[in-house]
Order: structure tokens, then sequence, then C-alpha cells
């Protein structure tokens, strides 16, 4: 079984690089929508910002620290929250890109991919006869020859730069099951330490669908595999967003909501911010009488090194 949990984290990821800005006028782009859409999903309950980045100029992904840099600070002046810079990037980006934000800023937290995979986006394609920027159509149809690319070499390099060389912990991003063991691997190893962050991820086209019996055969194998050695959050794409996380959480889990997973705040309705989301996800929690936990005790249940030791 997963650790006990006490409270529920809610973690938002802000804008991430799935989505394209013709998809909702409300997806955060510029530093300064980055920044308040993070402030304002943490106001609202999240305890972890997961965070990439765009070219403020046509809101493609972008790995420049420079960039982050630009809200970065604003968001560890205005909040509290744990902030998880991504290690995952956009298509097409080497791993050292994927790397360059969080190696210069130091966080607390990163996310980790635990596997390469196809990660097919263009499908969505059909869905939009026009536009707003020419770099979206042919962005989303090279993912149908992509390989979203984290070896086990990659992973160590990641391990190394970032948990040896900065104590970074890890959001490890487990899309399928055969994730969930190399996770395992890396744990027999020695080279990853408990308590884990493990992130089933839910309905991405090449990893595991958003099926519920699927929810429960990863959270069984987490078991076997961590025993109370890990803590268990779950995420899934688009209009799966509500019901898994829901159900996570009266499975004993955590909770991640945010524009990178879903664009949506109910059937047929953009979600006009990430806040919007996380108080949807709050008040679903409380009604179901689980408590939402603080920062600060995210930071004790992960055994963080504390938003003192950043370099932002």
């Amino acid at each position: 079984m997963a650790a006990k949990r006490e409270k529920v984290i809610i973690t938002c990821a802000v804008t991430g690089s799935i989505h394209t800005p013709t998809m909702s006028p409300h997806l955060p782009i510029t530093p300064d929508e980055v920044a308040r859409d993070a402030i304002a999903a943490a106001e609202a309950g999240a305890s972890i910002l997961h965070l990439h980045a765009r070219d403020p100029r046509d809101g493609k992904p972008t790995p420049d620290p420079a960039v982050f840099m630009q809200f970065l600070p604003r968001i560890k002046q205005n909040t509290a929250a744990v902030v998880n810079i991504t290690t995952g990037g956009g298509h097409g980006m080497t791993v050292q890109e994927r790397l360059a934000a969080a190696v210069k800023a130091s966080p607390e937290m990163t996310s980790l991919n635990m596997g390469s995979m196809n990660f097919g986006l263009y499908p969505v394609m059909a869905k939009y006869k026009e536009w707003k920027y020419d770099w979206e159509p042919k962005y989303l149809e090279a993912s149908r020859d992509f390989i979203f690319r984290n070896t086990f070499k990659d992973i160590e390099y990641v391990l190394r730069e970032l948990g040896e060389g900065h104590g970074v912990k890890f959001e490890y991003e487990c899309y399928d099951v055969g994730h969930l063991y190399n996770l395992a691997h890396f744990l027999d190893r020695k080279l990853v330490k408990p308590p884990l962050f493990v992130q089933t991820i839910f309905g991405i086209l090449g990893g595991i669908g958003a099926d519920p019996e699927n929810l429960m055969h990863m959270k069984r194998i987490a078991d076997k595999l961590f025993g109370e050695d890990y803590h268990w959050s779950i995420l899934a794409a688009g209009r799966h967003q509500l019901p898994f996380v829901t159900q996570g959480a009266i499975m004993g889990g955590n909770v991640r909501v945010g524009l990178e997973d879903s664009l949506y705040a109910g059937k047929g309705r953009l979600a006009k911010s990430n806040a919007e989301q996380v108080s949807i996800v709050r008040d679903i929690l409380k009604n179901l009488s689980l408590d939402i936990a603080t920062p600060d005790e995210a930071r004790k249940m992960l055994s963080l090194k504390g938003g003192d030791r950043v370099n932002f």
C-alpha cells in the first residue's frame, strides 16, 4: 500500500506543451500570464505548481531559462507553493535543453518521465480548421512520427544532474505499467530514494488508456513494487481529468489538474483559468471529507529541501 495519506496534495500543471493557443483563449502564454495563473492556482488550493514556459511571441513551448526566470521569482514572492519545473519540455527538445531551466533554477522539484514512448497529439487536429499560428498544426502533425525519448541513460543523467547536483526531488511521471517497473529498477539500484512521488498518467495516445480498470491496475502494481515508500498521484487527459482524479482521491491518491492536462471545467465548457479547475477539485475533495495539504505539509510528505534553497 502507498504511504498513509493524511491530506491530499493538489498539483496544478499551469500550461504544459500539449495544447496550443488556438485551442483556448485562456491558455497562459506570456510570463505574466503564467505567473498570474500560477499564483491564483496556489491561492485556490494547489500546493505544487508544475511549470512549463512558452515563447511569449507565439505560444510555442520553449526550454529557455531566461523565459522561466521571468515568472519563477514572481511566483516565489507571491506564494508558498512548491515550484516543480518540467524536464519533459516539448517535442523535439534535447535532454540538455529540457533540463536547462531546472539546472539554472535549482527548484525543490522537477518532473521526470520514466520511459520512452509514442506521444500522439495529431488526432486533435481534426477539431480545428483555422490556426492562430503556423507552427501549431506542424507541431501536432509531427507527433505522428515522434518518439518521446527517455532512455535509461537519459534518466540516469537527470538523476545525477538534478538529484545529486541540486537536491531536487522528482514527480515520477508514469504513462504505462512498464514505467512503474523502470522506476522500481532505479529504486533497486538506489539511484532514487523514498519517499517517491509517483504520478500515474492516463489518456495520452501512446500511454495507458483512461479506463477505470487501468487506474486500479496501476495502483496495484505500484503497491506491489513500492509498498509504503511512495505517495500516489493521478492525472488524466482531457474529459477524463475530473472523473479520474475523483476516483483516485477516493482510492487514497493525490491529484493533479491544470490547463496542461485539460482545457475544460465541465462538459463542453472551457476553463477560464487554472484556478477554476483547482477550485472544482478542491470542492470535490472537501465534499468527500478529505483535507487538503498546505505547501509546507506537502514539503514534509515528500521530504523536499525547502523553498529557501532554490536559485530564483
